[in-house]
């Protein structure tokens, strides 16, 4: 069967390339419907990594965050028609203590090989998940990111101290909003307390039990743990800030994706006694998870909708670059690509 695919071949530069999907193969073959745009697609169509490894990687098509409708599962597993969100990580690999996402051997798509950019999609049926009746399309095409969120999460639960009074998320990006919205429906007894330097996004936060700009944080206000989902050059002041106002003890979530090394008070790590671990990416798991949450907790979806930052039906080739054009001039909130291809 032949496919095309989208791939990007240089910054700004989008080309129509042929594949051939081969059905004897069992995977199941999967029609996007709704592609969601993330910061790392950002970075590599506007060639902001660094030129070996765009050399390395492209030509690649884009995409991590994407639902679709099935059209055909040789095993009759999923039916056509079904909607599904499609699983990004593929592991080549099965360990009993390393998970999928942060085994070295695992590939994922939109970063070492082609991602959901493609007219079709061939994938295991491991790396779908259904998605419940009703769902907000445009909300369930960014479940990747939700996963991500989710996964940071679960890792939480298991490594901080009982003790949870009260929990802080620096950053008041999507990243953040996400990480916050989910935290506050899996622990409502646990203050939570949002950090951040806008203060028109510091608005939205309504769920959450304060918030506060990082440049006026109350001397006496302590947190047990905390969460920084502001990643880039922002990194360093974050976690440092983190470092001052956790209690002894406390753990800290790295969230937010750096480019260079981050210098941090490992002094005060030391006499606090503070836990520091990072989680990237996710697992079927998590996906599952997320899937559950969105049915379980209705209002989470409701929240959830208020990051869509704008919606473009692509068509065309010169519809996907006006995409990525419309997502890097939004400071906040997620660009969909409603893929009618």
């Amino acid at each position: 069967m032949l496919n095309t695919v989208y791939r990007l071949v240089a910054p700004g530069r989008i080309e129509v390339e042929f594949s051939n999907i081969d059905l004897r193969k069992e995977e199941v073959l999967v029609r996007p419907t709704h592609l969601s745009i993330c910061h790392a697609d950002q970075r590599y169509y506007q060639g902001l990594r660094a030129t070996e490894i765009l050399k390395e990687k492209l030509p690649m098509a884009l995409i991590h965050e994407a639902i679709g409708e099935v059209i055909w599962d040789r095993r009759g597993e999923y039916k056509p028609g079904e909607r599904v969100v499609m699983i990004p990580n593929t592991p080549c690999e099965e360990d009993a203590i390393i998970a999928e996402n942060y085994l070295r051997s695992s590939k994922f798509r939109a970063s070492g090989f082609d991602g959901f950019m493609q007219d079709v999609v061939n994938i295991k049926a491991d790396r779908l998940v259904r998605l419940p009746g009703g769902i907000n399309l445009h909300v369930a095409a960014f479940t990747e990111l939700v996963s991500v969120s989710v996964h940071a999460l679960r890792r939480y639960n298991e490594i901080a101290h009982s003790r949870r009074n009260a929990v802080g998320i620096w950053g008041d990006g999507n990243l953040g909003y996400i990480t916050a919205t989910l935290f506050k429906a899996m622990y409502p007894e646990t203050k939570l307390y949002i950090f951040g330097l806008d203060k028109s996004k510091l608005s939205d936060f309504t769920f959450a039990d304060d918030t506060f700009s990082i440049m006026n944080i109350p001397a006496d206000l302590r947190v047990d743990h905390a969460f920084e989902c502001v990643g880039g050059e922002g990194s360093p002041k974050a976690i440092n800030q983190i470092i001052d106002y956790i209690n002894p003890e406390g753990t800290i979530s790295i969230l937010g994706v750096s480019e260079n090394p981050v210098a941090i008070n490992t002094r005060m790590i030391l006499e606090k006694g503070l836990r520091v671990f990072g989680s990237s990416r996710s697992g079927r798991a998590d996906f599952e998870k997320t899937v559950e949450l969105y049915q379980t907790n209705p209002e989470l979806v409701e929240y959830l909708q208020n990051i869509i930052g704008a919606t473009i039906l692509v068509k065309t080739v010169d519809d996907m670059k006006k995409a990525f054009e419309l997502d890097r001039q939004n400071a906040f909130g997620k660009t969909i690509m409603i893929w009618e291809k």
